[in-house]
C-alpha cells in the first residue's frame, strides 16, 4: 500500500511518513499512478453496520488521511466517538453534524483513495429507509456494492432491500462482507449460517453469484490483510478482491460503440465536430457510422482531444467526432455503429424510484432526461408497486417518495434507447417536474411498448400551412383559464362572435361541453384533470392543423399541464388568457350552485375550495373581471390576437 508509512510517536498517536518519491520525483511518482483503472463502489445495509466505519479503515489503511486529519480524528474519537479510547474510523465519513449527533449516515458521503494496483471512488449511503433516493444515487454509478452484514443480527430488511435495489440498478458485482466477526468471536458457522440465508434471498432476485468473506471494519480482520482470526476463511482480502474485480468500463468497451452527443464543437468555419463521452465500445477513423435518431451515414474522418488527433477512441473517453459528410446531428443525438445501432421508440416500459416529496401524478408531463436527450414525457398508472422487503407487487395508482413501481412512459419524440440492463447510458433516466425543475425520480427503460414500434407517422402533402393558407389566417389556440364562475364561458363566446363577424375561422371548446362526450368517462380527481387536459390539448393542436383558431375554456388549474399543452404547439401560436376573478366574486355569482355544494361537502375535489388552483405566471393575457366587462374583455383579447392591441 506502499504511498506512506505509518509510525507511531511517544504519545501513541499514528503518523504517517509521506512516499520519499513524492518529494524526489513528483513527475515520476504521477506517472505511476496515471494509468490506474478507476472502481466505483458503495456501501451499503442496515443501519449501524458498520459502513462508515468500513471506508474509514479503507481511508486509514491505504494511507489517505493528510496529519491534521489524523489529529482531528483521535480528538474526535475521544470527544464523539463510539469505541472508548480508541479511533473511531466512522467520523471520517460521518461529515455532516446531525450525523455525528445521531451516529448514522444520512446523505451520501464520496471519498477517493488508492492502492498501488486502482483508483477508488467509494460512496458511503445510508441505511435508513427514507433515505433510499440517496442509496439510488450512490448506487446508479457503482461498478460494486459491498453489503454490510451484521454478523450478530444476520440478513435484515434493509439488507435486502439494498441488495434488490443493487440488482435493479445494475450493479454486477455484489460482496457480502459480514462484518463485526470479533463480536461473535470469529464463529464460522454464524459465517456459514448469513451466507446460506443470503443466498437463498440473492437466488429469488436475480443476483446469481456474489463474493462473501468474514471482516472487521474496526478491527481491521480480512480488509487489507489475511486475518489469523479466521483462517477456515481461504478467500480474497476486500482490498484484494476490489483490485482485482472487473470494472463497468472494461465491459462496456466490449459494447458496440454508442456516444450521445453533447454538443456540436464549432470553433470557426472550417471546422464541424460532434463532442461526447464514448459510452460503450470502440471508434476509429474510417468506421461507417450512423446518427440516431435520423438514421443518416457517415463516415469518421478523424477523432480529436484538446492534446490533438487519436487513432481510436473507447469507453469512456470524452472526444470529438469528425465525419466526412455534411449531416444532421446535434445536442441529444447519439452517434453508433452503422450496422448495429441502438432502437429508437416513444413509448415504453419503466421501473421508476420515486425521489420526491409530493407523489407522482399520473398523466402529468415531466421532462425526461436521458443521457444528453431531454423529451416532455408523461407517467401512466403504475402497472404495480414492488414491496422491496417482500418482493411482492402491489395494485398502486401512485408512487410516493422512496416507492418502487413499474409503469408505462409515452414521450412526445423518439427517443434514442436501450433497456437498461444492456446499457446504463441509453436506458438510465430522471424525471425532472416542469414547474419547480427539481429531479422527483429516476428510472431504468425495460424495453419500448410494441405498439410504438408498428405505428409510424404517416407524411402529408397536405399540412397546416396549406389549411391555414386557405382560410387566409394564422392558425392560434387561445387558452382560457381562471375560476368556476369567472366569466370564461361568457367571455369566450363573445370572443368567437366578435372572431366571426370578421370572417374567421373558428372553434369553441368549452369545458362543460367536452364532459358530454369526448372527456364523458373521466371524473374531477388530479389525474381525471390532467388527462382532460391532455385530450383537449390533442384535439385544439389537430384543429390547428386544419388552420382553425380554437378558443377553449376551460378551469384547466395547474400550470404543468397548461405548459403541456402549449409545448404541442408550434411556438407563437398558444395564447394562455388568464380570466383573473378573486374567489369571492366568483363564488358570489355561483350561477351552477357549485361553490355551495363545494362548501358543504357534497363536491368533492372542487377548485378553490379543496383542490388547488395555480395562477399562470405570465399569461399572455390577464383579463381582470373586476375593471373590465366581458364585451370590454373580448375587444382587448381580439385586438391582441390580430395584432392591433
Amino acid at each position: 500500500m506502499a504511498d506512506t508509512d505509518i509510525k507511531t510517536e511517544n504519545d501513541g498517536e499514528p503518523k504517517y511518513v509521506v512516499d520519499s518519491l513524492i518529494a524526489e520525483d513528483i513527475d515520476e511518482y504521477l506517472k505511476q499512478h496515471e494509468h490506474k483503472t478507476m472502481l466505483r463502489f458503495i456501501t451499503c445495509g442496515s443501519v449501524d453496520d458498520g459502513k462508515s466505519t468500513l471506508i474509514g479503515r479503507l481511508l486509514y489503511d491505504s494511507k489517505m488521511i493528510f496529519e491534521d486529519q489524523l489529529d482531528a480524528l483521535s480528538a474526535d474519537s475521544k470527544k464523539v466517538g463510539t469505541q472508548g479510547q480508541e479511533i473511531d474510523f466512522a467520523l471520517l465519513v460521518d461529515g455532516l453534524a446531525a450525523e455525528r449527533e445521531q451516529g448514522i449516515t444520512i446523505d451520501v458521503a464520496y471519498r477517493f483513495f488508492n492502492t498501488e494496483k486502482r483508483k477508488f471512488i467509494v460512496a458511503d449511503c445510508p441505511g435508513h429507509e427514507q433515505y433510499t433516493r440517496n442509496m439510488v444515487t450512490g448506487a446508479s454509478s457503482a461498478d460494486l456494492a459491498v453489503i454490510l452484514i451484521d454478523a450478530r443480527k444476520g440478513v435484515l430488511v434493509q439488507t435486502r432491500r439494498h441488495s434488490y435495489i443493487c440488482h435493479l440498478l445494475g450493479v454486477k458485482n455484489i460482496v457480502l462482507a459480514v462484518n463485526k466477526m470479533d463480536l461473535v468471536d470469529y464463529k464460522q458457522e454464524v459465517f456459514d449460517k448469513i451466507v446460506a440465508d443470503y443466498t437463498e434471498f440473492a437466488n429469488s432476485i436475480g443476483i446469481e453469484s456474489f463474493a462473501a468473506m468474514p471482516i472487521s471494519g474496526f478491527k481491521g480482520d480480512n480488509i487489507t490483510t489475511p486475518s489469523d482470526n479466521t483462517p477456515w476463511y481461504k478467500g480474497p482480502t476486500l482490498v484484494d478482491h476490489l483490485e482485482t474485480v472487473e470494472v463497468l468500463s472494461s465491459a462496456d468497451a466490449e459494447k458496440p460503440f454508442r456516444m450521445p452527443v453533447q454538443w456540436v464543437n464549432r470553433p470557426n468555419l472550417d471546422f464541424r465536430g460532434f463532442s461526447g463521452l464514448v459510452a460503450t465500445g470502440e471508434v476509429k477513423p474510417g468506421d461507417q457510422i450512423r446518427v440516431l435518431p435520423s438514421g443518416k451515414t457517415s463516415t469518421v474522418s478523424k477523432i480529436v482531444t484538446f492534446d490533438g488527433e487519436l487513432e481510436q477512441a473507447v469507453a469512456g473517453q470524452s472526444v470529438t467526432v469528425c465525419f466526412e459528410d455534411e449531416i444532421d446531428c446535434s445536442r441529444g443525438s447519439v452517434i453508433s455503429v452503422a450496422d448495429n445501432p441502438p432502437q429508437t421508440a416513444d413509448q415504453f416500459e419503466a421501473t421508476i424510484v420515486w425521489m420526491a416529496d409530493d407523489a407522482m401524478v399520473a398523466g402529468r408531463a415531466y421532462w425526461l432526461k436521458l443521457g444528453t436527450q431531454m423529451v416532455s414525457a408523461t407517467v401512466q398508472e403504475p402497472k404495480y408497486e414492488v414491496n422491496v422487503n417482500t418482493m411482492e407487487h402491489l395494485a398502486a395508482k401512485t408512487l410516493e417518495l422512496n416507492s418502487i413501481g413499474v409503469a408505462e412512459i409515452s414521450t412526445d419524440k423518439q427517443v434514442v434507447f436501450e433497456p437498461y440492463g444492456e446499457n446504463r447510458a441509453l436506458g438510465g433516466f430522471i424525471l425532472i417536474d416542469k414547474m419547480t425543475n427539481a429531479t422527483v425520480a429516476a428510472g431504468m427503460l425495460n424495453f419500448s411498448l410494441r405498439r410504438s414500434q408498428n405505428v409510424h407517422w404517416q407524411a402529408l402533402d397536405i399540412g397546416r400551412k396549406q389549411h391555414a393558407a386557405l382560410k387566409n389566417q394564422a392558425p392560434a389556440v387561445l387558452w382560457f383559464t381562471g375560476l368556476s364562475g369567472s366569466g370564461k364561458s361568457t367571455i369566450a363566446n363573445l370572443v368567437e362572435k366578435k372572431l366571426h363577424r370578421m370572417n374567421r375561422h373558428t372553434f369553441l371548446l368549452d369545458g362543460d361541453n367536452v364532459r358530454h362526450g369526448l372527456n364523458k368517462d373521466l371524473g374531477f380527481t388530479e389525474s381525471d384533470r390532467i388527462e382532460n387536459i391532455r385530450r383537449v390539448g390533442e384535439v385544439s393542436k389537430l384543429m390547428t392543423d386544419a388552420g382553425l383558431i380554437v378558443i377553449t375554456a376551460f378551469i384547466s388549474p395547474f400550470q404543468a399541464d397548461r405548459e403541456m399543452v402549449r409545448s404541442m404547439l408550434p411556438e407563437g401560436e398558444f395564447f394562455e388568457v388568464f380570466i383573473d376573478t378573486p374567489l369571492k366574486v366568483a363564488e358570489s355569482r355561483d350561477v351552477k350552485g357549485l361553490y355551495k355544494k363545494a362548501r358543504a361537502g357534497e363536491l368533492k375535489n372542487f377548485t378553490g375550495i379543496d383542490s388547488p388552483y395555480e395562477a399562470p405566471r405570465s399569461p399572455e393575457i390577464r383579463i381582470d373581471t373586476t375593471k373590465l366587462s366581458p364585451e370590454e374583455a373580448a375587444t382587448l383579447i381580439v385586438d391582441t390576437l390580430l395584432g392591433d392591441a
